[in-house]
């Protein structure tokens, strides 16, 4: 089973591209970010037509999450447990039931970016994270496979950047947003792209400015983690990084794991 995370920048301003993907790389189960639309707005029926059922949470103008598969889903969650006030679409969750394998639950998520921090912003990153916390505890106790994937808006290491020095003083690396990840991570997840590629790079946003993509200046902040016994089912895992020398493409590329 292949399970793919996307930030897509605006399904509808770049849906020709991501179909293209989507014909090439054929994922069993995709969540998308930043889809910038309402529900109703989704071109749901583009992606029925490749055999996908899809859920969706959108928002207008802003954030928005959608998740794709092509097995039949149930006890699909739209909305982060927690926030009752929260009324920005960042996460949408379903269990996944393949014919032929054990089921598998798929978290999609769109973590708050931060900036600027300190600030408003910033205290809402923090709070979204230890939310996201909380609920993965509570999907542990439950003992299934499932797999948080998405923009997390995290460079966990130094590794994870082409310049870390640029980064110091951004939401996305000050030292309480890599801890709120490592907390996540210690609750006994594993990074699959860090399974399949310790050292490399393994980009997977390239800013639109300063030919960032021309440089390689990238980060790795979109990540797919593994409960125990997701991990126990691990085949692979990469970046699809060609996508972002295309045509208007999204600053983001997939990321994917395959599980058994």
């Amino acid at each position: 089973m292949k399970i793919a995370s996307f930030n897509v920048n605006s399904i509808n301003a770049r849906l020709p591209r991501i179909l293209e993907w989507f014909e090439s790389a054929k994922p069993d189960v995709a969540v998308l970010q930043e889809i910038k639309c309402v529900d109703e707005k989704f071109p749901a029926l583009e992606f029925e037509d490749l055999g996908y059922n899809v859920e969706v949470h959108g928002q207008k103008t802003y954030n928005g999450v959608a998740l794709l598969s092509k097995h039949p889903v149930d006890d699909v969650l739209r909305g982060l447990p927690g926030g009752k006030d929260d009324d920005q679409a960042r996460y949408i969750e379903a269990l996944v039931m393949p014919e032929e394998a054990e089921p598998v639950r798929v978290g999609g998520l769109y973590l708050p970016n931060g900036n600027p921090a300190p600030g408003p912003k910033y205290d809402y990153k923090l709070d979204w994270m230890k939310r996201l916390k909380q609920h993965a505890q509570k999907l542990l106790e439950n003992e299934e496979a499932f797999i948080l994937a998405g923009d997390y808006n995290v460079i966990p290491q130094a590794e994870d950047a082409h310049n870390p020095k640029a980064w110091e003083k951004d939401a996305l690396f000050l030292p309480e947003t890599r801890a709120a990840f490592r907390e996540i991570l210690n609750l006994g997840l594993t990074d699959a792209i860090r399974q399949a590629h310790p050292r490399a790079p393994c980009y997977t946003f390239w800013d639109y400015q300063r030919g960032a993509w021309e440089k390689d200046n990238g980060i790795r902040i979109d990540h797919l983690l593994m409960s125990p016994q997701a991990a126990d089912r691990f085949k692979d895992a990469g970046v699809d990084r060609k996508e972002r020398g295309k045509e208007k493409p999204s600053d983001h590329v997939p990321a994917w794991v395959e599980l058994d």
